[in-house]
């Protein structure tokens, strides 16, 4: 009996021991910034998220009909392409940059595929997306 209570007592201990040794490993903390901001708001939809990020003049291309639109103008043209375009997947497929950030996605919505492009610069402290086009695939 006092061979098995030390056998249970070193096993309880080495438990205890490796719940301490896990539990102090360090968490990583990624911070997002706003170029997976952007990504995700486009993943989703969500023009709110997009909308923190838009320059005051923004180039849209929807079906190669390019146009430039104010802020207020941009989030009711993409708030309006989501309404009729909601995303099923979105993957993004090539980024790049530094000082300028820019994304290569292909969108999947109940319409079609579209290929999606997104340009972000840096405007005084911070990065404004500056241009969005919707290819049809």
């Amino acid at each position: 009996m006092k061979k098995l209570l030390m056998v249970l007592g070193i096993l309880l201990l080495g438990d205890v021991f490796t719940t301490f040794t896990l539990s102090a490993r360090p968490i990583e903390i990624v911070a997002a910034g706003p170029f997976e901001d952007v990504v995700a708001a486009l993943k989703q939809g969500d023009i709110n998220g997009l909308s923190r990020y838009l320059d005051n003049n923004v180039e849209i291309n929807i079906a190669g009909k390019p146009n430039s639109y104010s802020k207020a103008q941009a989030e009711i043209i993409l708030k309006d392409f989501f309404s009729k375009n909601p995303v099923k997947s979105f993957e993004l497929v090539h980024q790049g940059g530094d000082n300028s950030r820019f994304g290569i996605a292909n969108m999947v919505t109940n319409n079609g595929t579209f290929r999606v492009s997104f340009f972000l610069q840096k405007k005084g402290g911070s990065m404004v997306l500056n241009e969005l086009r919707f290819e049809n695939k």
